[in-house]
């Protein structure tokens, strides 16, 4: 689970409340606040990858002379200067002589190590008061929020976050970091108080005279802004171009009416008219956008079907018609123009639909690189389990979509099958219940620590699903709260190692046939074998066959993989799981955390299960807080502009 200990959850804007008060007395409209009018459709000149994207290529960074011994001097390691480098450029050297906490810039670098390294350099000069560490901590604040999902934060959520980093005057230093220009202010309607009114409104918004809808007060970073407004502008052209006909209806009828289920049916109608439809469902319900793909190529239209990762991408392939399975492309492949359709002249898709599964994975800046990739009159259908846990990194599109109520939605009537499928169901239900397994499609083990939990695991993987299902070792998957702890991924996987497949860790700490997990981004897991290590690098394969990843990148990005998490382990599946949950992850809990971990399993799910009537508790509990984003109040306010207009 994302460590959130730094972010303070999400409230309501308590700074700033000036503007709040000019809206209540009458002195300004809130309208003055609204500073994103619904903009016209424009085609984009040229798409952009996003900045965060799906996949950042690793470059080398020429270290800048005198950068390690000035870390040195300050005493952090001189091996941190390429790190350094990557993330303040060729002149980092000299903006850390003028501001030693721009040493936050730098991923992995904590609030106490920087005081440190200012200490060092500054002396008697360094205080908490700071202006440059206030300005360094405010960002870094945001920096974290985005990690956890978070596109902005209410000015009081950032206060308190540096008054815990003992800045004296919190508030004086928000305010200072905004006219600063480190972080950027935004005055939106409030999608959960649509209804305030003035005298319940406080210092969670105003209203603005125009059916009680409230301001609300938001700190970002530039390039979470820009995506998730990205993604509202890109929508917005992709309805102000569209141009459905009644005969174009009249086309898709016939393919409605040979679709697989109803479901598919009623998604294929919905496409024929709208530029932009949601769809929610389980792993059954992936048929549905794969029908759907495969009735617009046989009406002549160019579509595609994308999936979060690879293993996805093939299960996509196996529901097209055997002429169509190039049809199913991943996300990033499609991104980096490894898969799917050319590009033309000004970088847009040669496409007319395109199908998103697992778009309850997309974060903000991979949707606005999908959606400034579409053409004009192009149609988008996001295809998704919203009770599944979010995308890793900033921003909850699907859900933001799904909420903002702007395009048609069409939920699955197909069921996942069998016990397993009936029992993610009951959890999705907020209930824990006890399904009938005839042939022990569900097993609880229980266990009274994480040692037990550990060997159990074992167990089941090396020799009892084995013996009872007829699957190999390498077809079961297990999954845990954390990579920490007695019962983390680490120890699983030093303990699954030893009894599958021994060895000394030849190849940086790795052998041949070793399972291990590759995250060359956050959200990006892909499960494969060790296979070999040369001049290159370590050699890994899977089904997709060979790649390698480079020696300088392997500590970084590879992990063994008998054992990963919930997060890891999101949009994949095998035909067997085993969820551990040892006594110390109660904390780590919730409904969607379960829901996402029991349906990995598409024919067996064993629950090792240490934290008795937690677990029932924890599904039980409403989901938790969202995430605080944007997308949603633009959407709405897109919409209101456009019915009005």
């Amino acid at each position: 689970m994302t460590d959130g200990n730094d972010v303070p959850p999400p409230d309501a804007a308590a700074l700033l409340r000036a503007a709040v008060r000019a809206v209540e007395s009458g002195e300004r409209p809130a309208a003055s606040f609204f500073t994103r009018p619904a903009p016209p459709p424009p085609r984009p000149a040229a798409a952009r990858p996003a900045a965060g994207g799906p996949e950042r290529a690793a470059r080398p960074v020429a270290v800048p002379d005198g950068l390690p011994a000035l870390l040195a001097g300050g005493g952090a390691p001189e091996a941190l200067a390429p790190r350094v480098a990557a993330a303040l450029g060729e002149g980092a050297a000299g903006e850390l002589t003028a501001d030693p906490w721009r040493l936050l810039a730098v991923d992995g670098v904590r609030p106490e190590q920087a005081d440190g390294f200012a200490r060092a350099l500054l002396g008697d000069g360094c205080a908490p008061g700071d202006e440059r560490r206030s300005r360094a901590l405010t960002v870094w604040l945001l920096e974290r929020a985005a990690l956890a999902g978070h596109t902005a934060l209410a000015p009081a959520a950032v206060a308190e976050g540096l008054s815990r980093h003992g800045v004296p005057d919190p508030d004086g230093a928000v305010r200072d970091a905004i006219e600063a220009g480190g972080v950027r202010v935004f005055h939106d309607r409030d999608p959960e108080a649509a209804t305030a009114t003035p005298e319940h409104a406080g210092d969670d918004g105003a209203d603005d005279g125009d059916g009680g809808a409230a301001v609300r007060v938001l700190l970002g970073l530039d390039r979470c802004a820009l995506a998730e407004e990205s993604v509202a502008d890109g929508l917005a052209r992709l309805r102000g171009t569209f141009g459905a006909t009644d005969g174009d209806a009249a086309d898709w009828a016939p393919a409605a009416a040979a679709a697989p289920s109803p479901s598919a049916a009623e998604l294929i109608r919905a496409v024929a008219g709208s530029p932009l439809v949601t769809h929610t469902g389980g792993e059954a319900a992936r048929a549905e956008p794969a029908a759907l793909v495969a009735a617009a190529r046989s009406l002549g239209l160019r579509a595609v079907v994308a999936a979060h990762g690879p293993a996805a991408r093939r299960r996509l392939a196996a529901l097209l018609p055997e002429a169509e399975a190039g049809a199913a492309v991943t996300v990033t492949g499609l991104l980096t123009g490894r898969e799917g359709p050319g590009r033309d002249d000004e970088g847009l898709w040669e496409l007319d639909l395109l199908a998103v599964t697992d778009a309850d994975r997309l974060g903000t800046e991979a949707a606005a690189a999908l959606v400034e990739s579409l053409p004009d009159g192009a149609r988008l259908v996001l295809s998704g389990d919203p009770m599944l846990l979010g995308p890793a990194g900033a921003g909850q599109v699907f859900a933001d979509v799904l909420a903002a109520g702007t395009a048609p939605r069409v939920v699955s009537r197909t069921p996942d099958p069998g016990p397993v499928g009936e029992l993610v169901s009951c959890v999705g239900a907020g209930e824990l219940q006890q399904v009938a397994a005839p042939g022990k499609e569900v097993v609880i083990v229980p266990v009274r620590d994480a040692g037990e939990a550990v060997h159990r695991a074992v167990q089941l993987v090396a020799d009892s699903i084995p013996r009872a299902f007829g699957r190999s070792a390498g077809e079961v998957q297990v999954i845990t709260p954390g990579h920490g702890g007695a019962a983390g991924t680490r120890a699983l996987n030093a303990a699954l190692k030893a009894r599958l497949n021994p060895g000394p860790g030849r190849f940086a700490g790795f052998d041949p046939g070793d399972r291990v997990a590759h995250s060359p981004a956050p959200g990006q897991t892909r499960l494969a074998t060790v296979a070999d290590a040369d001049a290159d690098g370590l050699w890994l394969e899977d089904a997709d066959g060979r790649f390698a990843v480079p020696r300088d990148l392997v500590a970084e990005t590879v992990r063994h993989g008998w054992a990963v998490t919930a997060h890891q382990a999101a949009g994949s599946r095998w035909p067997a799981a085993v969820v551990v949950l040892p006594g110390d992850a109660v904390r780590d809990l919730d409904r969607a955390w379960i829901y996402t971990a029991f349906g990995r399993g598409a024919e067996h799910l064993s629950v090792v299960q240490g934290v008795g009537p937690e677990l029932a508790r924890a599904v039980a509990a409403p989901p938790a807080h969202g995430r605080t984003t944007r997308l949603r109040a633009l959407l709405r306010e897109q919409a209101a502009v456009a019915a009005a207009g």
